[in-house]
């Protein structure tokens, strides 16, 4: 690992705190085809009083090539997680640019036990290939 800290991104909205670090994957990636490969560990941590399912996500991702992608499906890595008062859920996933630059951000939509609906934001996260966090695969 480079010399540098990776940094976190992260941001609380109804008793949700969701936490990204990015990474860099350079022995992944082929700069030279314009595959930048970046890997992100996300915690998802129940702060709140009442247990919440994660029903689904929806991702945008922004390239500095001008390509944005928007993803959306059930859960996270094939799972809907019921995350009670005091714990949390991690899991980590990546993405393909085609350029060193960009950046992800989206929401979490959840369920509580009342049945009620709500959504967390996943905080926008920078993804530069040039910045020094990088890990080696």
């Amino acid at each position: 690992m480079s010399g540098g800290r990776r940094p976190f991104f992260y941001r609380e909205t109804l008793g949700i705190r969701v936490t990204v670090r990015p990474t860099y994957m350079r022995d992944q990636s082929r700069p030279w085809q314009r595959q930048f490969v970046f890997a992100y560990a996300v915690r998802i941590e129940n702060v709140g009083a009442q247990a919440a399912q994660l029903l689904s996500r929806r991702w945008l991702i922004h390239d500095s090539s001008g390509e944005e992608t928007e993803v959306v499906g059930d859960g996270v890595v094939g799972e809907q997680p019921l995350i009670v008062p005091g714990s949390a859920h991690e899991y980590q996933s990546f993405c393909v640019l085609k350029s060193s630059r960009g950046y992800m951000e989206g929401q979490y939509f959840f369920v509580r036990e009342d049945g009620s609906r709500f959504e967390a934001t996943i905080p926008r996260f920078e993804l530069d290939a040039e910045a020094g966090n990088d890990l080696p695969a």
